[in-house]
């Protein structure tokens, strides 16, 4: 029962996402389709790139490198929390008085997109600096990734606090 679910947790994000990114046929917006295949060596080699690209990110903030993580970021991405959805400019705005400490991603998973881009769901156990505040969090993120020009940048996250420790 948890797997359907998790399933339909992830194909529903994925849905949203596509129909964000402006993937349906018959949206205004021109764009390619999703195309959804199996998995082979390039799928698990941009799986790598990808969750590299998301520690990295995780890292800019545990150094407070606000520009590299503004560049990991796609200008047009959306970040979404229990506040709800926030533009890149809103986010680089928040994290700047925000610091990782520590964190740990556990049970990833990945789910092929496109060619160019992937979707990576994790739990984060995370400690830190916020606004001068200690914290210890729990939470599950998923985030979407895709290759731009010759770098990768991340075009959607959500973060979702987790009940458990």
């Amino acid at each position: 029962m948890k797997t359907a679910s998790a399933l339909i947790v992830v194909a529903a994000i994925a849905v949203s996402s596509a129909l964000f990114l402006g993937w349906s046929k018959n949206s205004v917006v021109a764009a390619p389709s999703v195309e959804f295949r199996e998995s082979s060596d390039n799928d698990s080699s941009m799986e790598h790139r990808i969750v590299a690209k998301e520690r990295e990110g995780l890292d800019a903030l545990k150094t407070g490198n606000l520009d590299q993580f503004g560049n990991l970021t796609a200008d047009d991405a959306v970040f979404v929390d229990a506040m709800g959805p926030a533009s890149k400019s809103q986010v680089v705005k928040n994290v700047a008085g925000f610091t990782l400490t520590d964190y740990t991603m556990d049970d990833i998973r990945y789910v092929p997109l496109s060619g160019k881009s992937g979707l990576i769901t994790y739990k984060i156990s995370e400690k830190g600096v916020s606004h001068g505040r200690q914290f210890e969090a729990h939470a599950y993120i998923s985030s979407i990734w895709t290759k731009r020009g010759k770098g990768w940048v991340c075009l959607f996250s959500q973060e979702t606090v987790s009940k458990q420790p």
